[in-house]
């Protein structure tokens, strides 16, 4: 039988690499550049979940893709024509309208890595998302895309290269997440029929692939929405103790509601009744911002970014706020908490929220600090962060299905 295996690049806190072992793949090893990221994407599918058969001659830690071309070139070497699936997106900060887009963003130039490592390798298939921004030019440098170099680069390859925009929500998140997604199969590894497939004749295939998985798990009924993904985590009439994992703050206690719901039976497995995920810490907002927030919440319309007016009513200075509306799915979840509003009571979202929305289960438990600021936030990456950089598990568990399908119909063997 074929063996299916992967090595994740960029990987963050292990939202891609959930989804792959979820779909059948078995990871390698995987590489992240921030120490919080990597010891989440350790705890749970290292420790908790032996979802990763890392090597011996790699240590079990953080490290960028310069490390492990610099110091395990020769190792890579041995892996050349070993490797079914390199998986990853390069930080995407470089690329993002939501950022300051800047084509001398020292971070741009790890897709470059990405490509070497991929050269050296040579793995049957690629998979690589990314933000919208990765396939519009930059102003003022270049008319063509990143995405389009990359196609260039790995077409000289001999991969055939496919890339589309797909939505999150497309595949049961409760989320509006439009994500760059490339993919792209070694030509030797294809098969006649497979070659005369197009971009949109790819995506309807992944958009079948989506459908299906939302079947099989009871997502197909109806659009999954912020509701369905945090209601159980509701304040009103709930008790609160001490936050389990950051002391002098508040956390809900957790009671498990009788009936879950489709969305909630898959967050809730492999956790017991009422038992408690982590990451569920309560912000301690200031009686002006509690003030500013149950405005908002009044008058503001739910599901929508905020207007300017209402803003300016309360001297609120942040240009993006958005409050949720538990009957829609979710804007795009960011790395910034106060970038969103709960849809009922005045304060931001719990980390255990924003991974809610991101399709996270609740056992998986992430490290590290909640926040962080100052200089530390060049070398530090926080749960919020790790969370909001993620790739939702559900869609990186419909794509590594649809990559295992293709491989045992439309793809040659070997």
């Amino acid at each position: 039988m074929q063996t299916y295996n992967f090595i994740d690049l960029f990987a963050g806190c292990g939202g891609l690499s959930l989804g792959l072992i979820n779909a059948g793949f078995e990871g390698l090893f995987a590489i992240e550049k921030t120490e919080d990221a990597f010891l989440t994407l350790k705890h749970n599918l290292c420790y908790k979940t032996k979802g990763f058969f890392w090597p011996k001659w790699l240590p079990c830690e953080h490290m960028t893709t310069s490390d492990l071309l610099n110091n395990y070139r020769n190792k890579l070497e041995q892996l050349s024509n070993k490797v079914f699936l390199i998986a990853g997106g390069p930080p995407c900060q470089g690329f993002s309208f939501a950022g300051l887009r800047n084509h001398k963003d020292p971070r741009n130039k790890l897709t470059e890595e990405y490509i070497e490592i991929v050269s050296i390798i040579k793995p049957k298939v690629l998979l690589l998302e990314n933000v919208k921004g990765f396939k519009v030019a930059f102003k003022n440098a270049t008319k063509i895309p990143y995405s389009e170099k990359v196609r260039k680069s790995l077409t000289k390859q001999g991969y055939k290269v496919f890339m589309n925009m797909i939505s999150a929500a497309e595949f049961g998140v409760p989320q509006l997440r439009n994500r760059f997604i490339m993919f792209a199969v070694r030509e030797d590894y294809l098969s006649e029929k497979f070659k005369t497939l197009n971009e949109e004749d790819v995506l309807n295939l992944i958009l079948q692939s989506a459908k299906k998985m939302k079947k099989s798990k009871g997502l197909d009924k109806k659009e999954v929405t912020v509701g369905d993904a945090i209601s159980d985590l509701e304040l009103t009439n709930k008790n609160k103790v001490e936050c389990i994992d950051c002391k002098g703050f508040k956390q809900l206690k957790y009671e498990q509601p009788t009936k879950l719901n489709p969305y909630l039976r898959i967050m809730r497995m492999g956790m017991k009744k009422n038992e408690m995920p982590n990451s569920l810490r309560l912000a301690k907002h200031k009686e002006n911002t509690l003030k500013r927030y149950d405005y908002i919440l009044a008058n503001a319309k739910k599901g929508c970014a905020v207007s300017n007016a209402i803003k300016e009513q309360v001297n609120f200075k942040k240009h993006c706020l958005s409050v949720l509306s538990p009957d829609k799915i979710s804007n795009t979840i960011t790395t910034i908490p106060e970038d969103t509003l709960h849809y009922s009571e005045p304060r931001i979202l719990t980390v255990r929220e924003t991974a809610r929305l991101q399709s996270f289960p609740d056992w998986y438990e992430f490290q590290g600090r909640y926040t962080t600021g100052g200089p530390r936030r060049k070398s530090e990456c926080p749960r919020y962060t790790q969370v909001g950089n993620a790739v939702p598990p559900l869609m990186a568990e419909t794509l590594g299905k649809f990559i295992i399908e293709l491989a045992e119909s439309e793809i040659n063997d070997g």
